[in-house]
């Protein structure tokens, strides 16, 4: 699976009430959700994203609560994938459980800049800056988390095995 987007840059400590604010909550349709995607971080993200698109922060994104809603909303808008030096446990889950596909790729939280055209290959872990030919190294997805990205979230997969 080959994912190729702009990317968005974001810092460190990006918590879910930053991906989706809490004051959303009160939804669980995606596309509502979508609309508000990183709207305290930058107000006009949902309009200026598209699909693919990848967003690249620092460490521990996704820290804060334990709401599926923040991995919902980021797919929901389009976002292909998210590169970070680390992520937060429950985020890291969840992310995987709504079919989202996350990185960890120490490189390129510094190379990559804002904007660059980014294809990352989830079989190979190869990240690569399209705009300055630089080639980064992540750990593969494994077959089965492809399964369940590919699926759409756990609950497709559970439901296409029955």
């Amino acid at each position: 699976m080959k994912i190729k987007g702009k990317v968005w840059k974001f810092g460190e400590d990006i918590n879910t009430d930053v991906i989706i604010p809490a004051r959303y909550l009160n939804t669980s349709d995606p596309a509502e959700l979508a609309k508000h995607c990183m709207e305290d971080a930058d107000p006009d993200f949902s309009k200026k994203i598209k699909p693919g698109d990848i967003i690249v922060a620092g460490k521990n994104f996704g820290c804060g609560s334990s709401r599926e809603h923040a991995p919902i909303a980021l797919k929901a808008a389009g976002i292909g994938c998210v590169i970070a030096l680390s992520f937060a446990r429950i985020f890291y889950r969840n992310a995987f459980n709504m079919g989202l596909p996350i990185f960890e790729c120490d490189e390129t939280v510094g190379a990559l800049r804002e904007g660059d055209e980014v294809e990352v290959d989830a079989d190979t872990g190869e990240i690569r800056d399209l705009t300055t030919g630089d080639v980064f190294r992540a750990q593969p997805i494994p077959p089965f988390m492809q399964e369940l990205i590919s699926d759409g979230g756990l609950i497709p997969h559970v439901l296409k095995s029955l």
